[in-house]
């Protein structure tokens, strides 16, 4: 069988404090053979000294640019347009991969090859790298995920290539919660599996753009939820099902445990 190979892309602009850390979660991935992973730095242009940090590390990417763009989603999209990988994911420039992610990505989808998205389990850090929560999941299921939140943590996500160009990539008018319109898409053609591992850790920091940007984000989620049929509906039903997928989302995380290490509601 021919050995699979992902490829992680990673957006930055002016995230000098947090980059080296991201890239060198990638860099020192553990137990892969030369080539299964390439790593793709795509940078908007940076003036803050992230370029020298790039290019100091350079020789561990297969490929880098620095240059200005239409922001994180036109970034994403021209990373994943040179990525060769059979399996794919992104890495914002704050966050961190565990040291055993890529190899269990790249062992799950060889132990699953109708699999075509999985999800992992994801820390949440703080500025200086201490872990302020654990956010273990509980299984995709679409009505949860529609009207309460797109759960999946997208740094502990992975998918296959084929699938990536099926459903025709990022959507470039998404400027944010991109992630989420095209999770939902992978979603509609392959059901995403959850493994119950810590893949990632996702930084919370003030200058986050999925905490700067809380409003825009409910609403680009609203617009994935009426392009795949929820979301044309009364303010009331709307505020009902809210109220039945969170109280759902939160008896199965307690039942199955997720909330015995750490996590708040």
């Amino acid at each position: 069988m021919p050995r699979l190979t992902l490829s992680l892309v990673v957006c930055s602009y002016n995230q000098a404090a947090y980059l080296r850390r991201t890239l060198e979660s990638l860099i020192h991935q553990r137990n892969l053979a030369p080539g299964e992973l390439e790593i793709l730095v795509m940078d908007g242009g940076s003036t803050d000294g992230s370029v020298r940090i790039i290019e100091e590390l350079a020789p561990h990417f297969t490929y880098w640019v620095t240059e200005r763009d239409h922001g994180q989603t036109d970034a994403l999209i021209k990373g994943f347009a040179k990525a060769t990988g059979d399996i794919q994911g992104w890495l914002c420039s704050d966050d961190v991969l565990e040291p055993d992610a890529v190899r269990e990505a790249l062992d799950f989808f060889t132990a699953h090859p109708e699999s075509r998205f999985v999800y992992g389990d994801a820390y949440f850090i703080d500025a200086h790298d201490r872990i302020v929560q654990r956010k273990r999941e509980i299984p995709f299921n679409w009505f949860i995920w529609k009207y309460d939140y797109n759960y999946i943590p997208q740094p502990s996500a992975f998918w296959r290539r084929d699938l990536y160009l099926q459903v025709g990539g990022l959507d470039p008018s998404f400027d944010v919660a991109m992630d989420g319109d095209l999770f939902a898409r992978f979603a509609v053609h392959s059901p995403p599996r959850h493994v119950a591992r810590y893949w990632s850790r996702f930084r919370l920091q003030p200058d986050q753009k999925t905490q700067r940007r809380r409003q825009e984000h409910v609403a680009a989620h609203w617009r994935t939820c009426a392009a795949i049929g929820a979301g044309n509906n009364s303010r009331m039903w709307r505020g009902a099902a809210f109220f039945l997928a969170k109280s759902w989302r939160i008896s199965w995380k307690l039942v199955s445990g997720c909330y015995f290490h750490g996590e708040a509601l």
